[in-house]
């Protein structure tokens, strides 16, 4: 049975955009589970599932429905055992849940700061208005304001980079010889800027984009299904 999943999209469908979303379409490839992707507007997000979740991803897998990307890739790799593991035991979960913070808190933190105001830009006009409103909330200024000087500040987000880039001197993935849900939680960071911003964040030679291409290329090029902007 194909699962759905219900990904977060702007005006255009092809090009979902949320890191929570990626990290769970990376999971089911992984998993080689087959899948069907919902594109979902910010205001579609309530008629989802009769409203179960306030967020995407959500998906349905027969009769379960699942919200919350890491509880949903820990019910895949429950719900899946005999296809290919997402941690690799009970300490790849517990090392995945520190990547998970780290990317939240230093490199997606970061970001928002970064492609802001290029996100509501690629939104319909029935979702600007939210976006701007609850964003402007969130940051305590204007989204203008939040990206002003980004070129400047590229320096010091590369930098704060070093932990994944040093340890990706010793192995090509953030789980080792191949990939883990590890690296898809931080593939979501930087897939989600590819998507909606030009602004290279990443140096070409920097390892951390070699490692990002590498994970492009995952499970037949599932990465490379939404255009970079």
């Amino acid at each position: 049975m194909t699962i759905l999943l219900y990904e977060l999209a702007g005006r255009d469908p092809q090009r979902p955009f949320s890191p929570h979303c990626w990290k769970v379409a990376m999971a089911l490839a992984h998993k080689e589970l087959e899948f069907r992707t919902v594109p979902t507007p910010f205001g579609g997000i309530g008629a989802v599932e009769g409203g179960m979740s306030k967020t995407v991803p959500v998906i349905r897998d027969g009769g379960t429905v699942m919200a919350e990307s890491f509880d949903i890739a820990l019910y895949l790799e429950r719900a899946y055992p005999e296809r290919p593991s997402l941690f690799g035991g009970p300490g790849g979960e517990a090392a995945a849940r520190f990547v998970e913070r780290w990317t939240q808190l230093t490199i997606q933190a970061q970001m928002m700061r970064f492609i802001v105001a290029d996100i509501h830009a690629m939104l319909g006009p029935e979702d600007q208005s939210y976006f701007r409103g609850s964003r402007e909330t969130r940051l305590g200024r204007t989204l203008e304001e939040a990206v002003a000087g980004r070129e400047e500040r590229l320096p010091a987000f590369r930098a704060s980079l070093e932990p994944l880039r040093n340890m990706l001197s010793y192995q090509p993935f953030i789980g080792g010889s191949g990939p883990l849900f590890a690296d898809y939680i931080a593939f979501g960071a930087f897939q989600w800027a590819r998507v909606v911003s030009p602004l290279p964040l990443l140096a070409g030679d920097d390892p951390v984009a070699s490692w990002f291409d590498r994970c492009l290329d995952l499970h037949g090029g599932q990465g490379r299904r939404a255009a970079a902007a």
